[in-house]
């Protein structure tokens, strides 16, 4: 969920004061927000230990520009996402580039029942469809609709405009709703069909 106008002010606050060497005002900063980075960065690459480590390095990049961090110029929130995505993209890039052999083993973590076994086959198909999307439009909808932002804090993360940020909503939305339609019952679809007809 997006952080209000007070949090923010106090997140500048926070930070002036781990640059002048008060340590209760990093533990606060990290308390607020390595929660909210790290879920970010584990939607984006579905790895745990990846997760943390990208989280982490977002911490200590922030404690670095602490001292000359401008107040008014970003929110702490929006250049932590920025970041955040920015490292989770450099490493999927990296992880396309590993041999099949050399990939992580994935745990079995699929319930006995039928109706689990459904909901892992959508949840599967939604997360292939998802890697599908071209990398902005995945940001995008990930801080959208998993992360809550509004779309002027998402054109700020991904550093562009609000009319851009719906551009790409829309299209991935599209492009999801088209590579998930097997999953709708068959009536669902055939109705679809009729209406996209008359």
């Amino acid at each position: 969920m997006a952080l209000d106008t007070q949090s923010e002010e106090s997140d500048a606050a926070l930070l002036a004061g781990f640059a002048r060497g008060e340590q209760s005002a990093a533990r606060a900063l990290t308390a607020r927000h390595l929660p909210r980075i790290f879920a970010h960065a584990y939607r984006l690459l579905q790895d745990k230990a990846e997760a943390e480590d990208v989280a982490q390095d977002a911490m200590l990049k922030l404690w670095k520009v602490a001292p000359n961090w401008r107040e008014g110029e970003a929110k702490i929130s929006t250049w932590l996402y920025r970041v955040t995505a920015n490292a989770a993209t450099d490493r999927l890039r990296k992880r396309r580039t590993v041999g099949l052999e050399a990939a992580p083993e994935q745990e079995d973590t699929a319930p006995s029942v039928e109706a689990g076994l459904i909901a892992n086959d959508r949840q599967t198909a939604l997360r292939a469809a998802m890697d599908a999307l071209p990398e902005r439009q995945r940001h995008a909808l990930v801080l959208r609709h998993f992360e809550e932002l509004s779309n002027p804090e998402i054109a700020s993360a991904l550093e562009t405009s609000v009319e851009a940020v719906e551009s790409l909503l829309g299209r991935a939305r599209r492009a999801l709703a088209d590579k998930l339609s097997h999953l709708r019952p068959a009536a669902q679809r055939v109705k679809q069909r009729k209406g996209a007809r008359t």
